[in-house]
């Protein structure tokens, strides 16, 4: 008897549970804010801000987002500290059933750089597929697509530049998904980088993770490393660690103060050298901080 099979994860969430826990709640490289609050009409604003740990630096971002669901229609508005404005509008389900069109529009008037992306997301049971068309930069178009049976993923990804009449880019991939576990190999980069990921739900309470990549051309040989855990505290906070072959460790805890407002705080500490200063006077390790409100 054949089961009814589920929409596949899309191309760019392959590998998505093994790299949300290597790469989330690990606020070391930055101090941030961020506000998110909704009106009676649905209406949603979010505000943020962050200090760039490295370059001191301190961007923002204003952003409205309006969502009609009756009409399968959303639109987003942000305009960013570096004075960028960009326009999101999505359309999903309307023209047929399991697609969605979105058109992402941007433009920088001090630097006079616009950019547009038109996204066309087909999905249904067993396939997930995508094109985007860079309407300015090639302009180039991008189509991935991800075959999905009884937990088996195939995808592939590939890039056109429409001027010069070639492919410039492409990339294959394969795994299994499963509720405790899940695997995926990706080849990238004209298959020229090799990375492979593990994601496992030891219980409730404990998730762990790994992943590998070897790039063909990187000056230095060998593979780079990563394995890291997750472990809930309570239903209101967890605690993160992680550490790669070059010897950082990287830790992260995460706490609800109360429903709607979240607090991350991060570190990273470089294990080869705890005592010491590089050449630059920069301190090895960092220490970084995430504060979230919603309302």
């Amino acid at each position: 008897m054949s089961f009814p099979q589920p929409v596949p994860p899309s191309w760019k969430d392959l590998g998505k549970s093994s790299n949300d826990l290597l790469g989330k709640d690990y606020p070391f490289n930055e101090a941030k804010l961020e506000v998110k609050t909704t009106t009676p009409s649905g209406v949603v604003f979010r505000v943020s801000g962050n200090q760039d740990s490295k370059s001191g630096l301190i961007l923002g971002d204003i952003e409205a987002k309006y969502s009609n669901k009756a009409h399968g229609l959303t639109l987003t508005n942000t305009w960013t500290t570096t004075n960028t404005l960009k326009s999101l509008v999505e359309i999903d389900n309307q023209l047929a059933k399991g697609l969605k069109i979105d058109v992402n529009a941007s433009v920088t008037p001090d630097k006079g750089t616009k950019g547009t992306l038109l996204n066309l997301i087909y999905k249904q049971p067993g396939v997930h597929t995508r094109a985007v068309l860079d309407v300015f930069k090639g302009p180039t178009i991008t189509a991935d697509t991800v075959f999905g049976r009884d937990g088996f993923l195939v995808g592939a990804e590939a890039s056109y530049n429409v001027t010069e009449g070639r492919l410039s880019r492409y990339s294959a991939a394969a795994g299994f998904s499963a509720p405790e576990y899940a695997v995926t190999l990706h080849g990238l980069s004209n298959l020229s980088t090799f990375a492979v990921s593990y994601y496992h739900k030891v219980n409730r309470d404990v998730e762990a993770g790994a992943k590998a990549i070897y790039d063909t051309k990187a000056t230095t040989s060998g593979v780079s490393l990563e394995v890291g855990t997750k472990a809930y505290l309570d239903d209101a906070a967890f605690v993160k660690a992680k550490i790669n072959n070059a010897g950082v460790l990287a830790l992260g805890y995460t706490q609800s103060l109360r429903p709607g407002v979240r607090a991350s705080l991060g570190l990273a500490i470089d294990t080869q050298r705890i005592n010491s200063i590089s050449p630059a006077g920069e301190v090895p390790h960092k220490l970084g901080a995430n504060l979230v409100f919603e309302a």
